[in-house]
């Protein structure tokens, strides 16, 4: 009696529901952390994002219980992902074939490798890995269907990407870079597992915010008000206006999230003379803090570093967090402790033609991550035993 619901907007679903099999150690599959994208107009079809949730049910309908839940949207576009495949969109348009709309499984604007797929843990390893299978299968049907050119999961877990993966499917490697905490005592205790030059080089940095006078404090978000909501939210418009266009995100999701799960969110404010002019948010894990979004009102030197990687370093050593994810891209935190790690996500391709091609895309892409990798891990500061 197992059926396969999908749903047009998280609100259609019970939070309770959502967050019992979710969980709320990783907070960006949390009902709210989702609502929070589409009550705030971030995440919609208006914007190319179509909710498409899935939650399976097993039992008839008197006594249905959930026992699966999917992130899922329709995209229109590949904007707000990080994992790209402009090049297969422009493949298949050479072809005359249509690669938008594609069905995605993903948290919007969010590259952080966390549960997509969560299966009620009370059922058995053969259990759920059966029905993953029949997920997938699930997915490749409503693809076929509503004529979307196929499914892609980012920036899936191991658990996820090994239970998904099936004939037709193609795994690819992404990298990121991450820190790990190493039973530190404080930073100084960090520091002291640098090679001499690089660890002179790192406290240069953290000397010229001082020569500066810049201090930082972190508010959390039970402290945060609106005033400092929108001291942060012109930082974070700052950073996407360089660019030349605005922010993902609007003012609203970030006081939705203040209002709805304050305890994982909290904002470190860099101040001049006690005024803010930077600022970088974070969310917390059970045993990770999440970097997620900066800005600042003027360069300052070494102020990015200081704001997004040392006071989280700090953070993370004092509240015993073992890892610390600053954020997609940036070859440079390489030398400042964050080691390259592994991301994966998994894709399949209603078009038979392309999986082939978009295989042999994955496999080369993926013998020249791994040559930077080791290029990158020789390079880490640290000393050698």
């Amino acid at each position: 009696m197992l059926q396969f619901n999908f749903f047009s907007s998280i609100n259609e679903i019970d939070a309770d529901l959502w967050n019992g099999l979710s969980g709320t150690d990783y907070p960006f599959l949390r009902h709210e952390y989702l609502s929070a994208l589409e009550n705030s107009g971030s995440a919609t079809p208006e914007t190319g994002w179509q909710a498409c949730h899935m939650v399976a049910f097993d039992g008839d309908q008197a006594d249905k219980k959930a026992i699966a839940i999917l992130p899922l949207y329709i995209k229109r576009h590949s904007y707000g992902e990080y994992v790209f495949d402009w090049a297969w969109a422009e493949a298949y348009q050479r072809y005359g074939l249509q690669y938008y709309p594609k069905l995605l499984s993903a948290i919007p604007f969010t590259p952080c490798t966390g549960p997509r797929l969560q299966i009620d843990p009370s059922l058995s390893e053969s259990d759920t890995s059966r029905l993953s299978q029949q997920i997938l299968a699930a997915l490749q049907e409503l693809a076929v269907k509503h004529n979307l050119s196929g499914w892609h999961g980012l920036f899936l877990p191991d658990a996820n990407r090994s239970r998904m993966s099936a004939t037709g499917t193609t795994q690819r490697l992404g990298m990121q870079y991450h820190w790990f905490n190493h039973d530190y005592h404080d930073f100084d205790d960090f520091l002291a597992s640098f090679s001499s030059r690089k660890r002179k080089n790192l406290r240069k940095e953290r000397q010229k915010i001082e020569q500066q006078a810049i201090s930082h404090r972190f508010v959390k978000g039970t402290q945060l008000t609106d005033q400092q909501l929108d001291q942060f939210y012109d930082f974070y418009q700052i950073t996407y206006l360089k660019r030349g266009r605005q922010g993902y995100l609007t003012r609203e999701f970030f006081q939705l999230l203040r209002d709805t799960m304050p305890e994982q969110l909290m904002i470190c404010f860099a101040e001049d003379h006690q005024q803010p002019v930077a600022g970088a948010l974070c969310f917390i894990g059970n045993d990770t803090l999440y970097g997620r979004y900066w800005g600042a009102l003027a360069e300052y030197d070494s102020l990015h570093f200081e704001t997004c990687y040392y006071q989280g370093i700090e953070y993370c050593i004092q509240e015993k967090l073992n890892r610390f994810d600053p954020g997609a891209q940036g070859e440079h935190k390489v030398q400042r402790g964050f080691e390259p790690i592994e991301t994966w996500s998994l894709h399949w391709l209603a078009e038979p033609g392309f999986r082939e091609p978009v295989e042999k895309f994955c496999r080369e892409e993926e013998q020249l991550l791994r040559e930077d990798m080791a290029y990158l891990q020789e390079r880490l500061p640290f000393r050698k035993e």
